[in-house]
C-alpha cells in the first residue's frame, strides 16, 4: 500500500492526536517542540503526579522500534539494547493511522518499555523482532508460519489504562 503521507506529518499527527486525548481525559498536557527531543514527547500532569509520554505513529501496521540495534546481534539482544535505553518511567504511546479514515480516530494504545520489549521478544513465534506488529497474521513462507502477533487488548488508550500507567510508574 502506498504511503499517505510522510513519516514526519505521520510524527505530528499522532503527537497531535495523543496530546488531544489525554486533554480530553482532564490530564495537563505539555507539548515539547523543536529537533533532537530527549526520550519524550510530552508530559501529561495530574496534580503532582506526571508521566513522560513518547510517542510513535504509524500507517503501515507496525512500530519500528529495534532496527537500529540488529547489526550482529540477536533479535532478543537488539531488543535488551533497545531497552537498556530507556527509562522506565516513560510510556510509548502508540498511533496507528493504518487503514483510518481522514474523519476518523486513529487506534491508539499505552505501553511501558518494559511491556514492549517482552512483547518484541514473544513476535515471531518466540524469535523476536524489529517491529512492534498491531496485528501480524505470519504467511506459510515465513519460520513463524501459522502465528499472530497483535498488540494486547489492555494496552487500549482508556482512563483506565492511564491511571494504571500512572501506577506503574511508581506515582
Amino acid at each position: 500500500m502506498k504511503k499517505q503521507t510522510s513519516s514526519w506529518h505521520v510524527g505530528i499527527a499522532a503527537e497531535a492526536f495523543t496530546a488531544g486525548l489525554f486533554a480530553r481525559c482532564g490530564y495537563d498536557v505539555s507539548v515539547q517542540y523543536g529537533a533532537n527531543q530527549p526520550e519524550y514527547d510530552l508530559i501529561v500532569v495530574k496534580g503532582t503526579q506526571m508521566l513522560k509520554i513518547s510517542v510513535k505513529g504509524s500507517q503501515d501496521g507496525g512500530w519500528g522500534l529495534t532496527q537500529g540495534y540488529k547489526k550482529d546481534s540477536t533479535y532478543h539482544e537488539a531488543v535488551d539494547k533497545w531497552l537498556a535505553g530507556h527509562h522506565r518511567g516513560t510510556i510509548f504511546c502508540l498511533v496507528q493511522f493504518e487503514n483510518v479514515a481522514i474523519d476518523a480516530m486513529p487506534r491508539v494504545y499505552l505501553a511501558t518499555p518494559d511491556e514492549i520489549a517482552q512483547r518484541l521478544k514473544e513476535s515471531a513465534a518466540g524469535r523476536g523482532e524489529t517491529i512492534l506488529y498491531e496485528n501480524q497474521v505470519w504467511s506459510d513462507r515465513a519460520s513463524a508460519r501459522g502465528t499472530i502477533d497483535i498488540i494486547p487488548e489492555s494496552w487500549r488508550f482508556s482512563k483506565n489504562r492511564i491511571e494504571e500507567l500512572f501506577t506503574l510508574a511508581g506515582i
